[in-house]
């Protein structure tokens, strides 16, 4: 059963709870109809074209699901191996193992300054001075939750900006959300903290923009499949009741199937359809190639890695990618991440009584601001410059933001004009918000890709990245000839540090082939490859890309595991 919205006057006045009291089904199992009480019992999700005759089929072997996940065509349930012997008897359904995610995150040392260095290395201070904060947008957090602290209950003008909480482990709504693992409450912060720092600035990238939260994971930062994909479908319910146009997605997860095939990038995909910008950490288990996690392997989305200003916000000399931030290619062979953002020693809010800060006391300053490392709160920074971007123009599709924030990145480049990392460390560059808020740019992004088509299972795609026998990853254009070096041939395998002695360059070009960077930014043309279902022959034991997909060792193992986690970002180094 749905959630069916109510009336009410003012959702900010009166919170998430008037909205929906009243109206929240949960779900209990009976799971000794079959005579099976002794039988060992795990997690699914059963996917049909027609969910009616799935939920025919469970009614018919006694078996109420946990969670109804429609956004996907699917129902959560915890069955034993007789129990879903049964079901498969009443038709073909597709069954994943509702797999367990994590968060992510990293810890550094606190400081006492309070001074908001992100929005100047992103441009961000410029957008602010046109008066532009963000209002008019919602940023929803699909995380641990979110604690309505001063910065994050109102705007700098002091109105009243948050909705509140769904949560969605439980299936309910929240006024005052009591975080407990507090990663969700210092990710959001990022954002949107409307608290000033010692110059009158404020500290969040978007500070007017509204907020939501939303809880899939539990106080330990962990979280299933189930409950994340139905907080997305919550989240695309209320988008337009609420006005949701970005989604921050701070967790990753290890791929366990092509990304058309993984239910939760299908339900990513349904939000980025339906209007929705979905912005994705890129995961902290750099710097190894091909270590994107789920959903930032999805092609369509946006997908974020970081770097640091290495303690000295001065000099952008001696800026550099964090050794954390996963790289790509993805098995597919697409680019990620898109592009990058501050994710070094960020300072957000967080309560002194939170999981996190009891377990690492050193980074609070003993009032409510921590200071964390990782790709989780470069995500959020990018989703605060989308909410900029989306309050200077509302018509803006979600193809739009992305083509218009790949395009304006700067890259990283040496002094004689060269990279000074590979395409699938840095994508397009570092995110600027005041050109990306300036930039004309149309139908540069997912151009040579078909979403409904992939969501059909008609057409799926692959991107353009290879691997030569010898280990190296690089660009083939659309004829599959290797495109020449410069950033896009990545030898060995290997990630290149570069402690300063590089610029974030403008209007960089990275050369032409399959497709082309302008402005500093990333093009797609011709640069993604479409297969149809049965049209090419799956091989295992080679290393290059035999129909565009790349393979090592014998073949890719996927994990498909249910001890697999998907959480918020594992702790890194701070940087």
């Amino acid at each position: 059963m749905r959630v069916q919205p109510l009336k009410a006057k003012s959702i900010l006045a009166t919170g998430l709870l008037s909205l929906l009291i009243g109206t929240v089904v949960s779900y209990t199992n009976n799971d000794t109809n079959l005579g099976i009480k002794n039988e060992q019992q795990a997690s699914y999700l059963l996917q049909a074209k027609n969910m009616d005759v799935l939920h025919n089929a469970l009614k018919k072997v006694r078996i109420t699901p946990s969670h109804e996940l429609s956004i996907i065509n699917s129902y959560a349930v915890t069955v034993s191996d007789s129990q879903l012997k049964a079901l498969k008897e009443y038709g073909d359904f597709k069954v994943t193992k509702n797999s367990a995610v994590k968060l992510s995150g990293s810890i550094a040392s606190a400081s006492l300054e309070q001074v908001s260095v992100v929005n100047k290395i992103v441009n961000a201070t410029s957008v602010h001075q046109t008066s532009n904060y963000g209002a008019g947008i919602t940023m929803a957090f699909l995380d641990t939750g979110l604690r309505q602290m001063n910065g994050l209950r109102s705007d700098v003008y002091g109105l009243q900006k948050t909705y509140g909480t769904y949560d969605a482990i439980n299936n309910k709504p929240l006024n005052n959300d009591n975080e407990i693992n507090g990663h969700g409450t210092h990710v959001s912060s990022i954002a949107g903290n409307s608290e000033l720092d010692i110059h009158g600035k404020p500290m969040g990238v978007a500070p007017n923009a509204r907020m939501v939260g939303i809880k899939a994971f539990d106080f330990e930062g962990k979280g299933t499949y189930a409950d994340i994909i139905r907080g997305i479908d919550w989240a695309l319910q209320y988008k337009d009741r609420l006005n949701i146009r970005v989604l921050n997605m701070s967790f990753s997860g290890p791929p366990r199937s092509y990304y058309w095939d993984d239910p939760l990038n299908q339900a990513v995909m349904k939000a980025w359809q339906n209007g929705i910008v979905v912005v994705a950490s890129a995961g902290n288990k750099g710097p190894d190639p091909m270590s994107i996690g789920v959903p930032g392997n999805n092609p369509y989305i946006i997908t974020v890695g970081a770097m640091t200003d290495n303690y000295t916000p001065d000099d952008r000399s001696d800026d550099k990618l964090t050794s954390f931030s996963s790289a790509g290619p993805t098995v597919e062979g697409f680019v990620k991440p898109d592009l990058v953002a501050p994710g070094g020693h960020m300072r957000g809010l967080l309560p002194a009584n939170t999981r996190l800060a009891r377990s690492h006391p050193e980074a609070h300053d003993g009032d409510k601001y921590f200071t964390m490392s990782g790709t989780s709160q470069a995500t959020a920074v990018v989703t605060g410059v989308v909410a900029l971007m989306l309050s200077n123009d509302p018509t803006l599709t979600p193809d739009d933001v992305k083509c218009r924030l790949v395009t304006t990145a700067q890259p990283a480049v040496l002094k004689d004009g060269t990279p000074a990392y590979s395409v699938f460390q840095q994508g397009a560059g570092l995110v600027n918000a005041q050109s990306a808020l300036k930039s004309q740019q149309t139908q540069c992004a997912n151009q040579a890709l078909d979403i409904q088509k992939d969501l059909t299972g008609e057409q799926h795609f692959g991107g353009p990245a290879a691997m030569s026998e010898n280990g190296e990853f690089y660009i083939v254009d659309e004829n599959g000839v290797m495109l020449n070096d410069g950033g896009f041939i990545w030898r060995d395998g290997g990630f290149i540090w570069r402690d300063g002695g590089f610029i974030w360059r403008d209007n960089f070009a990275w050369g032409d082939g399959g497709f082309i960077w302008r402005d500093g930014g990333f093009i797609w043309r011709d640069s993604a490859y479409s297969w149809n279902d049965g049209g090419f022959i799956w091989r295992d034991g080679f290393s290059n890309t035999d129909g565009g997909f790349i393979w090592r060792d014998g073949g890719f193992i996927w994990r498909d595991s249910i001890e697999s986690e998907v959480a918020v970002n594992r702790w890194v180094s701070q940087e």
